[in-house]
């Protein structure tokens, strides 16, 4: 048995007293649970305690809760594990961020999280009548829909997305991973359908910054800004999509100047995106942007022979030869998969790309 503090976020609408933080100790063994702690504290020392939980086994994910800042699912965090990374060694649990607070631990997920999955038409739309007995889909199709496949709708992408935070109208990681996992099946009859409506709408697609943290927080590896930058290129590549967002526009942008410079040349990137320096769509953008390289110009950023002169890399020509490896495979290769989709013991009969795919999954884990 080992003594260990938990100190949660209170909140007892019932009350009408405003958020507070409550600290309790518990005594188990280092290998249990966060959850279980909790467990404990209502069981034991105050019954008011609110949190969702059920399977207890990292499945069902309605355990979901910030602990020490960062999104987790109690049940699956090691109380010696959330101790040793807590400061002075008080463990943190909060309830998810982005979501409102129903009470305690417990926030309401139909006012932000279903709402959103609702958003992306979460169910397959077939074309034409249904088979006469079952859809018979392509082995490398399902396992390209796995990884999307495998979330279990703990809400942590959503928690700890910083587009959300700034723009509570972002469509969101969760449910946009959702959007690829009908996009990516060949049974879905209306691809460009689904991507026009996520690439046209200010929230969707476009409004990811890449953050990261959806793929730090998801605890069953669905990578969710991954499944959003491919419904970017499958909007922009293979539908072309000339969307109102300009997001189509920015890409080729950002991807002529890393190709012709190895480096980003920003006062060139915003005039690119919308046609041109002198493109009537680039005009007004750039003075909404004033106010910006104004400050950017006062604090050193940005100098008048940076704006006017950006400098090669010296081994550019490296970088365009990754250009032209990529560019030139006659289909393009999205590393998408947390598993290949073949057996271990079957190693002779895997193909050389899954081979690979799986060396580069298994080093980025």
């Amino acid at each position: 048995m080992a003594e260990f503090t938990l100190r949660l976020r209170r909140y007892l609408p019932e009350s009408g007293e405003a958020a507070y933080w409550q600290d309790y100790t518990v005594e188990l063994e280092p290998h249990r649970s966060v959850l279980e702690g909790i467990l404990q504290v209502r069981a034991e020392q105050d019954g008011t305690v609110g949190i969702r939980c059920s399977c207890r086994a990292a499945i069902c994910g309605s355990c979901g809760v910030r602990i020490n800042d960062r999104a987790a699912l109690a049940c699956h965090t090691h109380l010696s594990a959330a101790a040793a990374g807590a400061k002075d060694g008080v463990i943190k649990v909060e309830p998810m961020g982005n979501m409102p607070v129903i009470k305690d631990l417990i926030t309401d997920f139909e006012a932000v999280h279903w709402k959103k999955v609702r958003r992306v038409t979460p169910w397959l739309l077939p074309d034409g009548p249904p088979p006469e007995r079952e859809y018979i889909v392509a082995h490398e199709a399902m396992v390209d829909v796995t990884q999307p496949m495998a979330c279990i709708q703990c809400g942590a992408c959503v928690s700890d997305c910083l587009s959300m935070e700034v723009d509570p109208e972002f469509i969101g990681p969760a449910a946009l991973a959702k959007a690829y996992r009908f996009v990516g099946d060949p049974r879905d009859g209306q691809h460009f359908e689904r991507l026009q409506d996520l690439a046209e709408d200010p929230h969707g697609i476009y409004d990811c910054t890449h953050c990261f943290n959806c793929i730090e927080a998801c605890p069953k590896g669905v990578a969710p800004m991954s499944q959003i930058m491919r419904l970017r290129r499958l909007a922009t590549a293979d539908f072309q999509i000339d969307d109102r967002n300009n997001g189509k526009r920015h890409e080729q942008a950002f991807t002529e100047l890393i190709e012709k410079y190895g480096t980003l040349f920003e006062a060139e990137l915003l005039p690119r995106s919308y046609g041109g320096k002198f493109h009537p769509r680039a005009l007004p953008e750039l003075l909404r942007s004033l106010p910006a390289i104004l400050k950017a110009v006062m604090r050193g950023k940005v100098t008048a022979m940076k704006a006017l002169h950006h400098p090669k890399l010296p081994d550019q020509k490296r970088v365009r030869e990754i250009f032209e490896t990529v560019e030139g495979r006659e289909q393009r290769y999205d590393l998408n998969l947390y598993i290949s989709g073949y057996d271990d013991d079957a190693d002779d009969d895997v193909p050389a790309d899954a081979k690979a795919g799986d060396a580069k999954a298994e080093a980025s884990a």
